[in-house]
Order: C-alpha cells, then structure tokens, then sequence
C-alpha cells in the first residue's frame, strides 16, 4: 500500500455533490467522445472463457478472478475480464462494423493483484473502445491523429465541468506532446521509468508517450504490455501531469492492434508463442479479424484528474485497507 496526502486537502465538493459531478462527467463524455471518434455504443461481458484467449492478459503475471459454471459443463475455467482489448476486436467483425467505424463500451474489471495507491483499485471501470481501419493506416500518423482527438474531448470536457463545478475543475494544458520511450530514457538515463514519465510530465504538462513494450537500449522494459494486442511499436499512454499529487496521471492506454507479423514477433519475446494455437490469435494470423485501433479510457481517472481529487477512491465505490481508510479519513479524504 502507498499513499500521498496532498497538504492541507480541499475537495471541494461535498460527498453528494460529487456524485452529481461524476454522473455529469460519465454521461457527456462518452457522448462527445463517440461522437468524435464516430463509435456507436455496445453492451459488453464482465467475463470470458478462457480458452478462448480473449481476456487481456496485461503484464503476464496478473491472476484473473475465474470460476466455473454448471450450465457451461462445469469444468472450463470462466474469467472475469482484466480488459476487453482483444473481445472488441472480435466484436467489430461479429457485428458488422465497417471502415472507420468503430465501438465503446462501459468495461468493467476486476484486477486483484493491482498495487493500490492513490490511482490504483481492483477495481477497474473504463471506456473500451476499438474501431476498424485500413491495413494502411497501421501507421504512427493514424496514432498520433487519434490521440489528438481524444485529448481534444478531454480538453473540452474541462470547460463543459468548468460551466456546472467552477469551484471544483482541475485545469488542463492546452496541447499534447509526443516521445517514445527511448527517446525518455536517452533524456533521463539516469532515471526509473516512472521518474521520466514524471520528469517529462511536469515540464510538458501532458504527453503521449509512445512504443511500450520492446526492451530498450539499457537493456530494460520501459513498462510491460501484453503481447497480443498492441503493436509495441505503434501504441502508447497519455499522462498529465497532476498538481495535486505531484506526479504524472495515465487517463489512458491505446495503440493500433497486432497484425500477424507484429504478434508473432512479440509472443516469441515474452515466449509466449504457445497462445498461438488459442481462437483469437488464429483469427490473427488468419486475417479473419479487422486492422483496428484502440484502448482504454479510464472512467474514475477521467473524473479524479478533472475533479482534482486526491484519491480514485473519491470518485469510484471500492475496497481499501482499513489504515488506508483511516488516514484518508484524517486528511479529509472521504472515500466512497
């Protein structure tokens, strides 16, 4: 467990105002944000078969809630979902989405080996989204041009907070940043991963920072991800940097999906090439899946970072150690 207490913490709004705060921010985002990136709404499972190789599977070492159901013969292992990043995939070819077309759904997760800390629960409620483009928009320009749109519905969303809570909305910089992480790690060698996500945070104030996954030139991962999803060389996180705790916030994780050369390049780094037998991963090299971008948008990070809350526990119903609780409660964090 680790905590930061901001000094002298103000939240602001009471517990109930809130949640009318949180409701507001959920409900006209995801509008905005559909409709910028032209995805249309889709219901979503909270778990999966995992035989079917649709759970994400994160840093690899992540244990999934799973259980079994006696409808479904009782012996396969049924898992609640750490994310939807390869179910969407497959969703876009079930249901007929076309070309720069695309879907969102309100995922929710359970991860019961997460660290937890200002940022971070076991449970995880974000906005899934995926969306179909061309074989030839595989490219760092597609990324890039999405990135921006969605740090431009961001942007606004601080205006629209601004017009119902002006007493209470954290302001955002006004422009985003793009650096690999190799390009961090020759600027701070010096430096752990999350001290550069840090250092360049604070003097940038938001930034996309790009290609997780591959190893880097010292040798190092700059943070891990799973293999079969994104293409490490086109994915990445966008951070602001967070006054209020004095370090950076990652709001979301996105990237253009693997194709058959990039997945198989990537299970056999992490040697993980026996999921190449799995359903979802033969639909990949098979081609019987859409080229796709997409990712996560987490729902209580998006209300924390514009509320200028201390702790994701203010914005999201959940589990804490009770001396996490009691300290929060000391410094006038009152956690839901």
């Amino acid at each position: 467990m680790h905590l930061i207490i901001p000094k002298d913490y103000d939240p602001k709004l009471s517990v109930k105002e809130t949640q009318k705060a949180i409701r507001y921010i959920r409900e006209t985002f995801q509008d905005e944000f559909g409709q910028q990136l032209n995805l249309s709404r889709l219901s979503a499972p909270m778990f999966v078969e995992k035989k079917t190789g649709l759970n994400d599977n994160l840093n690899g070492v992540e244990t999934p809630v799973s259980f079994t159901m006696a409808d479904m013969g009782g012996d396969d292992q049924i898992e609640i979902v750490h994310s939807l990043a390869k179910w969407k995939r497959v969703a876009l070819k079930r249901y007929g989405f076309d070309l720069h077309e695309g879907l969102y759904t309100n995922m929710n997760a359970i991860r019961k080996d997460e660290d937890l800390d200002n940022y971070h629960s076991a449970y995880v409620d974000q906005w899934d989204w995926e969306k179909v483009i061309s074989k030839e928009e595989r490219t760092v320009e597609t990324l890039k041009a999405t990135v921006k749109q969605i740090f431009k519905v961001i942007k606004h969303m601080e205006h629209e907070v601004w017009y119902k809570f002006p007493e209470a909305v954290h302001h955002l910089p006004d422009e985003i940043h793009f650096i690999t992480t190799q390009e961090l790690e020759d600027m701070y060698p010096d430096m752990t991963p999350r001290e550069r996500e840090n250092a360049i945070c604070k003097k940038l104030g938001c930034v996309f920072l790009m290609q997780i996954g591959w190893k880097l030139d010292s040798g190092e991962r700059h943070d891990g991800r799973a293999p079969d999803y994104d293409d490490w060389k086109l994915n990445g996180d966008i951070l602001f940097w967070y006054e209020p705790l004095d370090q950076a916030i990652e709001v979301s994780s996105m990237g253009i999906r693997v194709d058959a050369e990039s997945m198989k390049k990537q299970l056999k780094d992490v040697d993980a090439e026996d999921r190449l037998s799995l359903p979802y991963h033969k639909m990949i090299l098979d081609a019987d899946v859409p080229y796709t971008i997409g990712g996560g948008i987490g729902q209580s990070r998006l209300c924390m970072l514009l509320l200028g809350k201390a702790h994701v526990g203010e914005v999201q119903a959940a589990l804490w150690p009770q001396a996490m609780i009691d300290q929060c409660a000391e410094n006038n964090i009152h956690l839901l």
